[in-house]
C-alpha cells in the first residue's frame, strides 16, 4: 500500500489578483462542528450571512445570499436564470472576463451583441448609453474590475439608461467586493455578482450576489413556467422556456435561502462559517477604512514600482486600486522572474491572458494580502531579483519610495 506524506502547504505570501491569503480567523471558523442545514442554529447564521451581505453589496435588497461554488456559479447562476433563450444581451468587453460573459450568455441562447474596447483602456459611458438606446437589449452585462488588465469600467448612469429601455443591469464584481465601493441601490445594479477569494480573504468556494425586486420578477415569471412544465408536461412548446439549470436556478435558490427553506441541495456548512467570518471581519473594519486600507497600499506599491524604474500597464485614469499591472523589462524572462519569487522568496505574483500574455505582472493587494509588510516584502524580493535577472535599477530606491508613501522615517529603527 502506497503511503502518502502529510499534508502541509508551503507558506506563501500571495500577491495575485486571487486566490489571495486567507485571515486565520476565517481559517480557524471552517473548523467547527458540523451543524444539519436546517437546524435552528444553522439557518440563524444563514440569516445573519444575508443581513451581512446585504450591507457589503450597499443595498436594501431583500435577496442576498452566497451560490455554492466558485465565483463562476454565481456569474452563471445570474444570468442563466435571467436570460431566455432569444433574448438580446449587450456586453460591453475590455479583458478576458467580458469575453466569459459572452460566452455565458451565448450559451443561455442569448443573441449577444458586444461593445469591444482596447486591453488596458475602459468605456466612456456615453459608450455604453449610446449602445443601450440603439440596441434596447433585455439584459446589459458588464464586468466592474477586470483583472486581466487592471482596469474598473466606471458604472454611474448605465443603470438608469438600463431602467429606460427596461433592460435589467447585471455586474460582475467578483473582483472588487470587499476592496473597491460596489453602491448597488445608488447605481440602479438589477444583480451584482461577488467573490469570495479575493478582497474578503474567504476560500473559493461560494459567490455572493445580490437582485433586487425587477430581477426577482423575471425570476418569478420563468418559476411559473417550469411548474406548467412539470404539471402539463409540454417540454416541446418553444413558448414554454424555463431556467435551463437546476442547481443554478435561482429562483430554486431563493425559496432554499427564503424562511420556508424548501429543500434544494446540502448547504456547504464550513464555507458558510467562512464566509460569515470573512463579512464580520470586513464590516469590523468598516467599509469605508477597507476601501481607505487597499487604497494606501496601491499608493506605496506604485510608489515602489515606478522608483524602480518599471513601467505601469494601462490608462492610469481606470486602475483598479486593488491591482497592479507592470510591464515586463525588455530582455527579460518574466516567467523566470516569478518562478525566483516564489522559489526563494515564496512570493507569488501573477502573469497574464491573451494578448498580454508574457507582457506584464500583476501584482494584487487585496483583502488580507492587502498589507504594509507585503508590500515592502515583494517590493524587496522583487529588486533583489530583477537584480539577479541582469536589469540595472538604483537598489533601495522601490523600498524608500514605498517608506515615504506610508509616511515612515527611514532613519528611525522601530
Amino acid at each position: 500500500m502506497k503511503a502518502y506524506r502529510d499534508l502541509s502547504p508551503s507558506p506563501r505570501t500571495i500577491m495575485t489578483p486571487g486566490p489571495v491569503e486567507v485571515d486565520p480567523r476565517v481559517l480557524r471558523a471552517m473548523s467547527f462542528p458540523i451543524l444539519g442545514q436546517f437546524d435552528p442554529e444553522f439557518t440563524a447564521l444563514m440569516n445573519e450571512t444575508m443581513g451581512m451581505l446585504r450591507q457589503l453589496f450597499m443595498t436594501g435588497n431583500e435577496w442576498a445570499f452566497p451560490v455554492d461554488g466558485t465565483s463562476r456559479s454565481g456569474i452563471e447562476a445570474v444570468l442563466a436564470s435571467l436570460i431566455e433563450p432569444g433574448d438580446k444581451v449587450l456586453v460591453p468587453i475590455y479583458g478576458r472576463f467580458g469575453h466569459l460573459l459572452t460566452e455565458i450568455a451565448k450559451r443561455c441562447g442569448a443573441e449577444v451583441v458586444t461593445l469591444e474596447k482596447e486591453w488596458g483602456f475602459v468605456f466612456d459611458i456615453e459608450e455604453i448609453v449610446s449602445a443601450i438606446k440603439q440596441h434596447r437589449p433585455k439584459l446589459v452585462a458588464i464586468v466592474h474590475g477586470e483583472t486581466s488588465t487592471g482596469r474598473m469600467q466606471p458604472l454611474e448612469g448605465i443603470g438608469q439608461v438600463c431602467r429606460e429601455v427596461d433592460a435589467l443591469f447585471v455586474v460582475d464584481a467578483v473582483a472588487t467586493i470587499g476592496g473597491v465601493e460596489v453602491a448597488t441601490d445608488r447605481l440602479l445594479i438589477d444583480a451584482v455578482i461577488g467573490g469570495t477569494q479575493k478582497c474578503l480573504s474567504v476560500p473559493a468556494g461560494m459567490a455572493p450576489i445580490t437582485y433586487n425586486k425587477r430581477a426577482e420578477s423575471k425570476l418569478q415569471g420563468r418559476k411559473k413556467i417550469e411548474r406548467g412544465l412539470m404539471l402539463d408536461g409540454g417540454e416541446d412548446d418553444p413558448l414554454l422556456r424555463p431556467i435551463q439549470s437546476n442547481y443554478l436556478d435561482l429562483s430554486q435558490l431563493q425559496d432554499y435561502w427564503s424562511p420556508d427553506r424548501l429543500n434544494h441541495h446540502t448547504e456547504a456548512t464550513s464555507m458558510l462559517y467562512a464566509l460569515r467570518e470573512g463579512l464580520r471581519l470586513v464590516l469590523e473594519e468598516g467599509l469605508e477604512a477597507r476601501f481607505a486600507r487597499h487604497r494606501a497600499n496601491e499608493v506605496a506599491l506604485i510608489a515602489g514600482v515606478e522608483a524602480m524604474g518599471l513601467r505601469l500597464y494601462g490608462d492610469p485614469a481606470c486602475k483598479m486600486p486593488v491591482v497592479t499591472c507592470i510591464e515586463i523589462p525588455e530582455g527579460i524572462d518574466g516567467e523566470s522572474v516569478r518562478s525566483m519569487l516564489l522559489d526563494h522568496f515564496g512570493i507569488e505574483i501573477a502573469s497574464s491572458f491573451g494578448p498580454l500574455k508574457g507582457k506584464i505582472w500583476r501584482i494584487g493587494t487585496m483583502g488580507y494580502s492587502c498589507s504594509k509588510r507585503n508590500v515592502l516584502l515583494t517590493l524587496g524580493a522583487l529588486e533583489a531579483v530583477l537584480l539577479r535577472h541582469g536589469h540595472k535599477l538604483d537598489a533601495g530606491l522601490g523600498l524608500q519610495a514605498a517608506m515615504d508613501a506610508y509616511g515612515m522615517n527611514a532613519a528611525v529603527h522601530s
